[in-house]
């Protein structure tokens, strides 16, 4: 992973997060186990898996899955048996033509120069790598060993090939082009356009862009069905705000991604004292293509119900400077507390939305005044 030193403060250095920011105030009370961790990885383990020969017939996808010491070792062991194999086949053919033993002038072998099994072995080598050093060779006496030698050359191929193709893989995976692509570390819930909404902020460390870049933002919760089941881990998707009328972005600059908590939403009964018992995970996907490679990246983070801070909004990160956009990556992750209904969406609604809100705040406010100009004047 590239280092950010140049982009972020030292401060901020977190894995695909931003910086940190105060841990909302409310008794802690027990997390519930993560479905995707932060850093985007699933939670899940499997097990009693009984039909283990599956994973044989897709044997490319299974080597690249491995981690590299693994990798490295599996192909250095093949290599090995493929040349100690072939070098004992070898020997086997210098030895039933008899060119072990010692002949005349006259006498022309299947192979120049194998005196031994080490000989035999050392021409194995030459042949699958096609060193060619020129002491052993193959001549046109045997039959069989023309055609040993070209197996093995095959067999070589073959083991090169998919050698490569796994390490070129691994190394041009798609997670690695989302170590670069950020999410600040906690999400908000407050009031945009006169509605409530849940909101992220997201961003791109590389100026190579995400091309056709698109957010799939879902809620994880236990549910029970009418029937009585339970569903530990029951998928919701929920839609954001985009005016394009797609789930597709431009992802140049750090962005602020808006879900509008409406009648459709599954937020839509939340509140502010609802969040802080409410065992709830949002997870936010984002897809897209990497500019430079054509590969398809995927980045993932969740936000458990402690992780969204209700009655905040992130500052701006980009400010005009010298004829040019400056993005600072030190208030990627910042918010400040704004007025902010504490009741859920439905409530909201029900009580004449946030015009009725506004005027109560005044109201309230105006009283207040009122009180204090009283006392001051009993005083």
């Amino acid at each position: 992973m590239l280092s950010r030193k140049e982009l972020i403060a030292e401060d901020y250095l977190l894995t695909r997060l931003a910086e940190s920011v105060l841990q909302p105030k409310f008794k802690a009370k027990q997390r519930k186990a993560r479905f995707v961790a932060k850093n985007g990885t699933c939670n899940v383990a499997h097990t009693n898996i009984r039909e283990q020969g599956r994973f044989l017939q897709d044997v490319f996808t299974t080597l690249v899955d491995l981690k590299w010491l693994h990798t490295l070792l599996i192909f250095t062991m093949s290599f090995l048996c493929s040349w100690l194999l072939f070098g004992m086949i070898w020997w086997l053919i210098a030895f039933a033509h008899g060119d072990l033993d010692e002949k005349g002038d006259d006498f022309v072998p299947c192979v120049t120069d194998i005196n031994s099994f080490s000989s035999a072995f050392l021409f194995s080598i030459e042949v699958q790598l096609t060193i060619g050093f020129g002491g052993r060779m193959i001549t046109e006496e045997c039959v069989s060993a023309i055609v040993i030698l070209i197996i093995q050359s095959i067999v070589g191929l073959v083991i090169n090939a998919i050698m490569l193709g796994c390490i070129f893989m691994k190394t041009a995976q798609a997670n690695r082009r989302a170590e670069t692509l950020i999410f600040s570390k906690y999400a908000v819930i407050t009031v945009r356009n006169n509605k409530l909404c849940f909101m992220f902020r997201l961003g791109d460390l590389r100026k190579s862009m995400i091309i056709s870049a698109t957010v799939h933002i879902q809620v994880v919760r236990k549910t029970v069905t009418n029937e009585g089941e339970i569903v530990p881990l029951h998928q919701i998707d929920i839609q954001m705000d985009n005016p394009v009328g797609t789930n597709s972005i431009f992802l140049v600059s750090p962005l602020i991604i808006n879900h509008v908590i409406d009648k459709n939403s599954p937020l839509y009964d939340l509140s502010a004292a609802d969040l802080q018992h409410e065992d709830i995970e949002v997870i936010v996907i984002l897809e897209g293509v990497v500019e430079t490679t054509g590969i398809t990246t995927q980045a993932r983070t969740s936000y458990l119900s402690d992780e969204i801070l209700w009655g905040q909004r992130f500052v701006p990160t980009v400010s005009e400077e010298d004829g040019m956009y400056a993005v600072d990556y030190s208030k990627f992750g910042k918010t400040v507390k704004v007025a902010t209904p504490s009741c859920s969406a439905r409530a909201l609604d029900d009580a004449g939305g946030m015009e009725r809100f506004r005027l109560q705040q005044s109201s309230g406010a105006s009283v207040r005044r009122r009180i204090r100009h009283q006392n001051t004047k009993v005083l």
